[in-house]
């Protein structure tokens, strides 16, 4: 390979790069918004209390999680600032508002999850690796703030 092939191979490259970096912001907005769906999938049954997977009351069995695996007190009450989160905060995530806040309180709750299931992983069932991989997407997303296409980007 020649110097001439080299620069014409690095030039390449860079339009390349260049091209794909000017979609990032419409990625990075569609990314946030597929997390905001994915986890709203989680709260609309606890909120309609309705079946999700293999669960048949998906609110009843957060509340057991958090009095009898978790102990903690007020179990019904956090419950419901879960489904809260899932919910509410889903939406507010997927247009952009509050983003950091959110996605912040997100994380602290994959957290309390990841720590509550132990650690235990695909091949077991219910394993954590969702909980912690939405946390480490929540902790991106709290880095990164709303993105151009946000609600928080107009109120700057």
């Amino acid at each position: 390979m020649t110097t001439q092939d080299l620069s014409s191979l690095r030039h390449a490259q860079a339009t390349v790069t260049a091209r794909v970096a000017s979609f990032e912001p419409y990625l990075y907005a569609l990314l946030r918004i597929i997390f905001a769906v994915v986890l709203l999938t989680h709260g609309l049954p606890k909120a309609l209390r309705s079946s999700h997977g293999s669960m048949a009351d998906p609110m009843a069995a957060s509340i057991n999680l958090i009095q009898n695996v978790m102990g903690l007190p007020f179990a019904a009450q956090l419950a419901f600032l879960v489904m809260l989160l899932e919910t509410v905060g889903a939406i507010m995530l997927a247009m952009g508002l509050g983003t950091r806040l959110v996605a912040l309180l997100i994380a602290i709750q994959m957290l309390a999850i990841s720590y509550a299931l132990g650690p235990t992983w695909p091949w077991i069932d219910r394993g954590i690796e969702f909980p912690v991989l939405m946390g480490f997407l929540a902790l991106y997303i709290v880095a990164r703030g709303g993105g151009a296409y946000s609600l928080d980007s107009r109120q700057r």
